[in-house]
């Protein structure tokens, strides 16, 4: 059997920046056993499939395909750059004519269209609600020491833990610390996370990036995530709300790094854009 496969940078112009994500053709049903042995061997945070819903949808000229995604070790709800990745794949590569495309998902109908050199996601809008400090105080310490701390937020839909760092702090010193985060298997004693965020407010003059982000999740596999369209979804309410705006610029400050245009809407959901580079196209035989 051959799969088509490519490896895209998702939300960065370069190449080997933003986060690269494999994404997968399938002509025909998978078994399913292969989804996790095939995103094992290409050992990236994320691998799509993209499948055909019924006989006679064509890659280049159907506007609906279903989706999923697979971190090295499990399935995932939500992923926003392989998502990316994946439109990119359809509109690039296999030319598809659609201006809007739709991708059925764990996560709902998703979709994804291009404005000019962007490819910008319909994602869920999450909230994060206060969260009691006292039952997530080791895994904080674990991941910032004895940084100081402004807000503390939890989302119960994608459970996905948001640290709101001081404003003294800059993105300098988010991008600069050191976090092991295979010590927050240990400290995580509530049983009820799969993510961290780590976040400190941009440049309050209204230029440049209005917030900054870091986001690990060792319980699923990734130790450290270099840009992270779920986490965004849940980062876009809760900097919404501070800043007092529906229209950001994020820049998530991995090592890798990666830029994030973001619009929250009326209706529960966000638009996200993003670049893309294609770096690898081939297929997988077996």
């Amino acid at each position: 059997m051959q799969i088509p496969v490519f490896t895209v940078d998702a939300f960065t112009h370069r190449p080997f920046s933003g986060n690269p994500a494999a994404v997968c053709l399938l002509e025909n049903d998978l078994d399913e056993d292969l989804h996790q042995k095939i995103a094992t061997e290409m050992n990236l945070s994320e691998t799509a499939f993209i499948r055909k819903l019924k006989p006679g949808d064509d890659f280049t000229k159907s506007s609906c395909f279903g989706l999923r995604w697979f971190t090295p070790a499990s399935e995932v709800p939500l992923c926003g750059h392989a998502t990316l990745a994946s439109a990119a794949v359809l509109f690039h590569i296999q030319k598809n004519t659609n201006s809007v495309l739709t991708f059925v998902t764990l996560s709902g109908e998703l979709k994804a269209r291009q404005v000019k050199d962007h490819i910008v996601l319909d994602l869920p809008l999450y909230t994060a609600y206060p969260q009691e400090l006292k039952e997530v105080e080791e895994l904080i310490k674990a991941a910032v020491g004895d940084m100081i701390v402004q807000d503390v937020r939890y989302s119960p839909d994608t459970r996905k833990l948001l640290v709101r760092l001081s404003d003294t702090y800059d993105r300098s010193v988010l991008e600069n610390l050191k976090v092991n985060a295979q010590h927050f298997l240990s400290a995580e004693k509530t049983g009820k996370l799969k993510g961290l965020i780590l976040t400190v407010k941009g440049n309050s003059s209204g230029k440049g990036h209005d917030f900054y982000s870091r986001y690990f999740a060792p319980w699923v596999g990734i130790l450290e995530d270099p840009v992270t369209g779920s986490a965004h979804a849940v980062l876009s309410s809760y900097w919404s709300e501070q800043l007092g705006k529906k229209e950001m610029l994020a820049f998530q400050c991995s090592r890798r790094g990666g830029e994030l245009k973001i619009a929250v809407r009326g209706d529960g959901r966000v638009d996200i854009a993003g670049q893309t580079a294609v770096v690898l196209k081939g297929n997988l035989t077996f």
